[in-house]
């Protein structure tokens, strides 16, 4: 039993950066924006955090970890809802900018290129009562805040759209801007809301990478986390509990494959390709079946209707 509460708590860790980041990435497609962004907005909070928390603490890590990918949020958001201009190219964009915004302040910051020193982490916490059960600790015991928070932040999503008026009318705005215009809701502000909502929540994954999982800021600490928050978020049908179970599913892929490379008679370069290899049978099984909110990823232009 320990070993398998070992396992699930390894799972968990690595799977809280796809999940917290397919949360995000629903309010976005919610309202009608693709972010591919993602990645380069998980990348920036990465590098803040790990800044912010060497001359401010983890909390003040955290928060310009948030700060930062909101303002590259923000910056997907003018180029896509305001200037119209295509999604998939703007999101792209960002993330080769982020890739070398980090670099360059890397070196003028750290003096380094590639790493940032080591950094504090939030202070741990344990789960009352369960900690105490001894086959449990790996999951109860010292777990990170972030941890609880990302399990907390899919209840949250699930109520914010579905029992909320912001919910509701951002879902009107991805499925027919047409409609909720009509109706005197403002479809390039709910846009803005759910882009700068989800580099919000790509900033706290990449806190949690660069604060929780690492203790520190290393180059392309991200490895395509963001596109895999993206195949959660189709995966989980743009529901928060489907994102939850696709991120844990991931999770436990990646928690595996780390035990795996103890193989000796198998190449580790191919054992770590496999939660990747899992995402694309995945995605490939069930992106037929997914229902996308109708107008994502179409500009909304109110003089042209």
């Amino acid at each position: 039993m320990g070993d398998m509460a070992e396992l699930l708590a390894s799972a968990l860790r690595m799977s809280m950066p796809v999940l917290i980041t397919a949360l995000g990435a629903i309010y976005s497609e919610r309202s009608g924006v693709t972010n591919i962004g993602l990645e380069g907005m998980m990348l920036t909070g990465a590098f803040w955090a790990a800044y912010g928390s060497l001359h401010y603490g983890p909390m003040g890590g955290v928060f310009m970890a948030i700060l930062m990918a909101v303002l590259m949020a923000l910056l997907h958001g003018v180029v896509t809802i305001t200037y119209r201009v295509d999604q998939i190219v703007s999101g792209m964009a960002i993330n080769i900018l982020a890739y070398g915004l980090t670099r360059f302040f890397s070196i003028e910051l750290f003096g380094m290129a590639t790493t940032s020193p080591h950094v504090d982490g939030l202070s741990k916490i344990s789960i009352p009562l369960l900690k105490d059960v001894e086959w449990l600790q790996p999951l109860t015991k010292d777990i990170s805040p972030i941890i609880i928070v990302g399990i907390l932040l899919v209840f949250f999503t699930y109520w914010v759209l579905e029992r909320t008026t912001f919910g509701l009318r951002l879902k009107a705005v991805g499925e027919n801007p047409l409609a909720a215009d009509t109706l005197g809701i403002k479809v390039l502000h709910y846009r803005y809301y759910g882009v700068l909502i989800s580099g919000a929540f790509a900033g706290l994954a990449g806190a949690y990478l660069a604060l929780e999982h690492t203790g520190m800021y290393v180059e392309g600490m991200t490895q395509g986390k963001g596109y895999i928050a993206l195949a959660a978020m189709i995966f989980g049908n743009w529901n928060p509990f489907g994102a939850l179970g696709a991120a844990c599913l991931f999770g436990f892929a990646e928690s595996l494959s780390l035990r795996v490379m103890q193989n000796k008679f198998i190449p580790y370069q191919f054992i770590k390709m496999l939660p990747y290899l899992l995402t694309i049978f995945v995605l490939a099984g069930v992106v037929r079946k997914a229902h996308p909110p109708a107008s994502v990823g179409i500009p909304y232009a109110r003089e042209e209707h």
